[in-house]
């Protein structure tokens, strides 16, 4: 045990300085230097640096081995920069003899960074004529893994190679390292094959990195080529298979790993046994999990991450705030930034707002609130708990941002509905200078579906194609969703055909792209092209072609593949699949064979399924129905908005104002509000959008010069506007004017007046479009001699030369 140095010993032996002579004097600060070396005792280390640098330059051999102590104390505090800044005063003949002290200073950046300074002390030895040993290799190559510097990771192996190093174990499994770290697969497997001997270390490094790149087959085959060739796996070994065994969800493999570290009593080891309940964890078997954590001894904080990883994960995410808050009582330390990014996203699957905001104000209390990856966490918390303006003020609060930051804000952005501000962010991103990873055009491709934004959506295209990120599957089926919504199937299918390998994914999008678009029988067929190649159909598989029938008016297509779901595929028909149903046979007028449906389900339908019942009554007009469904909607409790809004419309139709008006003061005391009609339109890259009666644009008076200007030529050509869709008791002249100024019209006009004359019009709508404007705006296509399309809440028109491509099936 190292005693606390005097101060007054310190003050005598610089006063006796001239007295007892340099070197006797010397001696004893290197003794004292040695004593805080070995006690790691940074604070005194500092007050006898600061009594040598009175003596700086009396006797140059001593004051050389002074600084070498200094620089040895600084690297064993963890203080790489003092270190360095000692070493670099040593003179330069003495520092070129020291290449232990060269080597502890490569180290010291390797372990703790910055990385480059070890790349850049390398280069220096090597420029200053300092011959590196074997020992200096192994460091400034995890220095190179750390950067993922390839280039410079194979200078340096051309470096060993010159020195006739590469047959050392020890540097060849540092190469291994490197190389699989790296992703360098082929050039790891060589170094390794051309090792005279392999030590468990080596193995190991192949392992460890197999795994770490997810490739569990190699993984597993190594270790059984190891135990074949006679080295016995350790537990470095076992720590290194467990991850890429729980990420492939080999439960098998996991168990027998877990056998094999009973029978050597590996188990028992925390690191191991952390492994193990994590793997199990993955495996989603959290009563494994469980034993293995009740039978650990010793318990690290890594260990109650895992733990409550293994529960969130398991979808237990009660249990593992249980377990948060009894690792708190019983260790007593604080959690790390990697435990408390497991317990908020447990609050995000459990919609938990409020406890997610106490962590919150946890991680600020406990110094984290500068922690990237907690940042990021608690961004993608609050938007999975629909709270988007707090995650805006966190994004706002957070000094340092990445990819994943603004990933997790756009994405969040999408999911609640701000889907203009989410392309907003994704332009701030881009000026900031952060580059669109993966994951990020994952949310900026929904954003630009839900705004029809094609222009944005082209140029993400080309980058994604530019970047690589077209050969994963996601990334084409985010494509095939947007250039779908934005009403370009010919793009969607051509990204669909080239795609080297679909899932179930790729097959619905489609399917469902074919269905919105009314092209039932091109579903059909895509449908028997996907059963041809292999490809097992799902539940979605059939909502989507349900629906397709739906909107093309397939009726028998859609009764028999209702019919086979269940027979040939083996696919229990759920609400959403009676839903789709119903939806068919009442858009075809039977609504008697649709309410008999409903009353025959095998279970009690929802507010939704009625609800899709009464949005028939509407169109067809069959008030008693309507009323019927409606009293049954209201004994379920409604479920949104839409359901006042149908019955509603249903009564004025019938010009029933009493009961019209009686139906907005129940909504109203219930506390619905009605959704006000906004449509969105693309110009140049920039998105407007219109609400019904707006004068609130740039070219309001342009826009309702240009609809009057409309109205003439329509009347010319015949038009009426269809008075049964304003939802009013006034006049006849006055319903013409709100209907002339909807919010797709009032889009359309200004298409017209901002967009060549030959160019398409692509309009977007948040609420079903109107009977009169489906009416107005197939008049229009040939007065301006234009396309016009309009996608709504339940699909796409597509208007050309006075015709709808829906077939009234709407």
């Amino acid at each position: 045990m190292y005693g606390f140095i005097n101060h007054h010993r310190l003050k005598n032996l610089s006063q006796n300085y001239a007295k007892q002579g340099a070197v006797s004097t010397i001696n004893n600060y290197l003794q004292l230097l040695e004593d805080c070396i070995g006690s790691k005792s940074l604070r005194q280390g500092k007050i006898i640096h600061q009594y040598l640098l009175k003596f700086n330059g009396k006797d140059f051999s001593a004051q050389s081995s002074v600084l070498d102590k200094l620089t040895r104390l600084y690297i064993s505090c963890k203080r790489p920069e003092l270190a360095h800044r000692v070493f670099n005063s040593i003179p330069s003949p003495q520092r070129k003899n020291k290449t232990i002290l060269w080597n502890q200073m490569i180290r010291a950046y390797a372990w703790d960074g910055p990385f480059e300074r070890a790349v850049d002390l390398y280069n220096e030895m090597v420029d200053s004529g300092i011959k590196p040993t074997k020992y200096t290799y192994p460091f400034v190559l995890k220095a190179c893994s750390a950067l993922h510097d390839v280039e410079t990771g194979v200078n340096i192996h051309g470096h060993v190679k010159r020195l006739n190093l590469d047959n050392d174990v020890y540097v060849c499994t540092a190469l291994v390292d490197f190389y699989v770290k790296c992703g360098s697969f082929v050039e790891a497997k060589e170094v390794f094959d051309g090792m005279p001997e392999r030590d468990v270390v080596a193995w190991n490094a192949m392992v460890s990195g197999f795994s770490l790149h997810g490739m569990y087959w190699d993984a597993i085959g190594l270790v059984s080529e190891m135990q074949r060739r006679g080295t016995e796996p350790n537990s470095s070994t076992v720590v290194g298979i467990l991850p890429v065994i729980g990420e492939g969800s080999r439960l098998r493999e996991g168990k027998t790993v877990h056998g094999f570290c009973m029978r050597r009593g590996l188990d028992i080891d925390v690191v191991v046994g952390t492994g193990l309940l994590d793997m199990y964890g993955k495996c989603g078997l959290l009563v494994y999990a469980r034993k293995i954590f009740g039978a650990l001894s010793l318990k690290n904080e890594v260990t109650w991450s895992a733990i409550i990883g293994a529960c969130v994960t398991c979808h237990s995410n009660g249990e593992g705030l249980k377990l948060f808050g009894k690792m708190r009582m019983e260790v007593g330390e604080s959690p790390s930034p990697v435990m408390l990014a497991t317990i908020v996203r447990g609050c995000a699957k459990l919609n938990d707002l409020n406890m997610g905001r106490q962590l919150n104000c946890y991680t600020i209390k406990l110094g984290f609130a500068s922690d990237l990856m907690v940042g990021n966490t608690l961004l993608s918390m609050y938007a999975k708990c629909g709270s988007i303006n707090d995650a805006m003020r966190l994004f706002e609060e957070m000094q340092v941002k990445e990819s994943v930051s603004y990933s997790a804000i756009i994405s969040g952005c999408v999911q609640n509905g701000y889907a203009e501000e989410a392309l907003q962010m994704f332009h701030k991103m881009q000026l900031v200078g952060v580059d669109p990873e993966l994951a990020t055009m994952m949310g900026f491709f929904p954003a630009c579906s839900n705004l029809a934004a094609l222009q944005h959506g082209v140029c993400g295209h080309g980058y994604s194609l530019v970047r690589g990120f077209t050969s994963d599957i996601s990334i084409c089926n985010a494509l095939i969703d947007m250039y779908s919504k934005c009403g370009k199937m010919d793009a969607a299918r051509h990204v669909f055909n080239k795609m080297h390998q679909k899932d179930v994914v790729s097959w619905n999008t489609m399917l469902v792209a074919y269905g919105i678009h009314g092209l039932g029988r091109e579903a059909i067929l895509l449908f028997q092209d996907m059963q041809n190649g292999g490809h097992k159909p799902d539940e979605v598989t059939f909502v989507a072609l349900l629906s397709a029938c739906s909107h093309s008016g397939l009726i028998t297509e859609g009764k028999h593949l209702f019919l086979v779901m269940s027979q040939e595929f083996n696919i229990v028909p759920k609400m959403d699949h009676y839903f789709c149903m119903v939806d068919l046979l009442g858009r075809a007028g039977l609504l008697d064979e649709a309410h008999k449906l409903i009353r025959t389900m095998p279970f009690e339908p929802d507010a939704h399924l009625w609800n899709a019942l009464l949005a028939a009554c509407k169109i067809h007009k069959n008030i008693e129905l309507g009323e019927e469904v409606s009293n049954k909607i209201q004994t379920l409790g409604p479920s949104s908005t839409g359901n006042f809004v149908l019955l509603f419309n249903l009564y004025t139709t019938a010009q029933r104002w009493d009961d019209a008006a009686n139906v907005r003061i129940q909504q109203k005391e219930l506390g619905f509000k009605k959704k006000p009609g906004c449509s969105w339109i693309e110009v140049n890259g920039n998105v407007h959008a219109f609400v019904g009666g707006d004068w609130s644009h740039q070219q309001s008076s342009k826009i309702y010069k240009k609809l009057e200007e409309l109205l003439v030529e329509m009347k010319r050509l015949g038009y009426i506007a269809v008075s049964d869709f304003v939802y009013h008791d006034v006049e006849e002249e006055e319903k013409e004017n709100i209907l002339l100024y909807h919010s797709e019209k009032l889009a359309v006009a200004y298409g017209i007046i901002s967009l060549k004359a030959n160019k398409p019009i692509l309009v977007t709508k948040n609420l079903r479009v109107c009977g009169d404007c489906h009416t107005a705006l197939k008049y229009i296509t040939i007065i301006a001699k234009r396309e016009i399309t309009v996608r709504d809440t339940s699909r796409f028109h597509h208007f050309r030369n006075g015709i709808c491509s829906c077939g009234e099936f709407w």
